[in-house]
């Protein structure tokens, strides 16, 4: 049997840059229609010129002219409506993170005082651009995400007219805050469907697991798991797919970030398939996204098939997820 996605779009996607760039970014252009491309590099993508000449390396990389970056900038209290107006065709989205709360953050938000954020958030509301959060707090590890709700209810309440996206969630918490906010819609990434933390410290310490937000509980997978099988129209694919060398995952100051780009197609048709969903993959991968973001995208058909595919144990130096494992689906064919 031949399953057939089309123009499949990953919601968020860290390319990194340099040599990084020239591996990865292949192994999502090949078989993705686009992707909305994170900002942190260092340093981060803060100005028109800086966006445009990495969008510019990131096609270069890509070698494939149906794949689209959606381009984003990296969040700052200081952008004016006049900056904004001018940047606002080359982006798809504002990627907020909270100060040095994963990687390449150090220059992101510290505290959320409206008073501090209004003006840009404002401005971004005019300009209908869409503000895309890395939802956590400096509290205990498993807490983090929950504790932001506040923040994230604080932000829909305050600016009602602002499209808030809720990046990478993995709480049961997140997933309630959907049906509250009209204004609050989700990512979900491929590994949170598929781990809890016990899959990442319940044995032995598996660093290429440990990503952040960490993994939860059971339930919260759950929770994730139901909103993803049913395609909840606010609730799209977003891989967080996060290179890192070898060397800088499996050491003593373990790396955050989970490499899932060259496989989420196929583990994500099994994932689907096993929980009888399959009718829902095209909403969850695209439909939905093309919606919310109100994105058009270049046609590509992805054909899936039943068939072994031991997942190499690196590309370049990155170690992917289920490295040297069988998987049950490969991709057959790519239609451009």
């Amino acid at each position: 049997m031949s399953i057939v996605i089309n123009s499949p779009l990953d919601m968020h996607l860290h390319l990194r840059d340099d040599d990084m760039l020239k591996v990865v970014a292949p192994l999502s252009a090949t078989s993705f229609s686009g992707a909305i491309i994170m900002p942190n590099l260092i340093p981060p993508i803060t100005t028109k010129n800086k966006l445009i000449a990495y969008r510019k390396r990131v096609i270069d990389a890509s070698k494939d002219s149906s794949f689209n970056p959606y381009m984003t900038l990296f969040f700052k209290p200081t952008y004016s409506k006049e900056f904004l107006s001018k940047v606002k065709d080359e982006i798809s989205a504002i990627k907020l993170y909270p100060a040095g709360i994963t990687t390449n953050s150090e220059g992101g938000v510290s505290g959320f005082d409206i008073k501090e954020l209004k003006n840009t958030l404002n401005a971004m509301s005019e300009l209908n651009i869409p503000l895309a959060i890395h939802g956590e707090t400096n509290g205990f590890v498993m807490d983090r995400e929950a504790e932001f709700a506040s923040i994230y209810e604080m932000l829909a309440l305050n600016f009602p007219n602002l499209k808030i996206i809720m990046e990478h969630i993995t709480t049961k918490e997140s997933v309630a805050l959907l049906d509250r906010f009209d204004n609050l819609y989700a990512t979900i990434t491929l590994h949170h469907l598929l781990i809890t933390l016990d899959d990442v410290a319940g044995g032995m310490l598996q660093p290429h697991l440990f990503c952040k937000p960490i993994a939860k509980r059971p339930e919260d997978r759950a929770s994730l798991r139901e909103v993803a099988f049913k395609a909840h129209p606010k609730v799209m694919f977003g891989s967080d797919s996060a290179p890192h060398p070898q060397d800088k995952k499996e050491a003593s100051f373990c790396s955050a970030g989970v490499f899932t780009a060259p496989i989420t197609l196929q583990l994500l048709t099994e994932l689907f398939l096993e929980n009888s969903n399959l009718d829902n993959l095209q909403k969850f991968i695209s439909t939905n996204a093309q919606n919310i973001y109100n994105i058009e995208v270049p046609k590509k058909e992805v054909i899936l098939e039943e068939r072994d595919f031991i997942v190499p144990t690196k590309y370049g130096d990155i170690v992917p997820l289920y490295a040297g494992e069988k998987i049950k689906y490969s991709i057959k064919e790519i239609i451009c």
